[in-house]
């Protein structure tokens, strides 16, 4: 299977060309990595989706490139719609026209965060994104599944599936964990608490687990149901946490001993906001098996944490 990702020199483009690289359906010559300036959001046309297509003659594209700096996407959220919505029309119809299947990655952030019934958002929940980061990526997920009721007939050969996922943390840094240890060593050097929202819940979820839950995905071949033509998985780790639940793991594994006070998220004004109840609910792999519990999964990612606080 010819596998291409885009964004494979992101978080989740790393990791997903590194559990690509050892999945045996990819053959020797591993999967295919789209990076700038071959592969760009800003300037992505039909033309440079076709011309890529036809180049590299994928079975499979996974679309992990994205915009994710939620905060600059609120500054110019023209620019995020250009970036994480008409850039992956552009990809899905370009993929549909040629047969080729498409993995759309996707977020938690399509949804409001409104809900008060403790359940996670399920996959055909409707989307009503509350800011212009989950409004952008909610217009892909639109734009892709526009792209398969548009093809030509005797063309609809290729499969859509939208993956979801939050709060992803690894490699190379960084991310929440590495901010939250930067952030504690300053507090405790300064003699103050660590101030950490305390009304956001989530799934926090290893880039790592959730690449091998996409190539799970793609060698039984489950893409979608038999039959269908679009499936929405979400892949997250098991559990939830809020920030200040998963800042008190960091100064756990890290050895950083600084009082940690919650706060609720109005403390500081961001230019986005952030859905305060970020819950998927988990949908299962062809195995039967859920995603571990994101604290064994976060296990795995804190020796990188602790080197780079060694030097940095």
């Amino acid at each position: 299977m010819r596998v291409a990702v885009t964004g494979a020199g992101g978080r989740l483009g790393r990791a997903l060309v590194e559990a690509l690289e050892e999945a045996p359906f990819t053959g020797p010559l591993g999967p295919i990595a789209w990076r700038r300036p071959a592969f760009d959001l800003d300037t992505l046309t039909a033309d440079a989706a076709r011309v890529l297509l036809e180049r590299d003659r994928p079975e499979v594209v996974v679309h992990s490139a994205a915009w994710t700096d939620v905060d600059a996407c609120a500054r110019d959220p023209g620019l995020a719609m250009r970036r994480n919505g008409e850039a992956a029309g552009i990809l899905a119809a370009a993929c549909a026209a040629h047969g080729c299947d498409l993995v759309l990655v996707s977020t938690n952030e399509v949804f409001d965060g409104t809900r008060t019934d403790g359940l996670g958002y399920r996959p055909l929940d409707p989307r009503h994104p509350a800011n212009p980061y989950g409004a952008s990526k909610a217009a892909g997920e639109t734009q892709a599944e526009a792209a398969w009721g548009v093809v030509e007939e005797g063309r609809g050969i290729a499969r859509l599936a939208i993956v979801r996922t939050s709060w992803l943390h690894g490699p190379p840094g960084n991310d929440f964990p590495a901010k939250i240890a930067a952030a504690a060593l300053r507090a405790r050097a300064a003699g103050e608490p660590l101030q950490v929202v305390g009304d956001e819940i989530g799934s926090p979820t290893y880039t790592r687990d959730v690449a091998d839950a996409i190539v799970e995905l793609l060698a039984e071949d489950a893409l979608t149901d038999p039959g269908a033509t679009r499936a929405i998985h979400h892949l997250v780790n098991a559990g939830r946490a809020s920030r200040a639940d998963w800042a008190r793991e960091v100064l756990r594994v890290a050895g950083i001993d600084v009082p940690l006070q919650e706060v609720p998220g109005s403390t500081w004004s961001r230019a986005s906001t952030p859905p305060r109840w970020g819950v998927l609910e988990p949908t299962p792999l062809p195995t039967g098996a859920p995603m571990r519990d994101w604290r064994e999964a976060f296990a795995d990612a804190v020796p990188a944490l602790r080197r780079s606080l060694s030097t940095g």
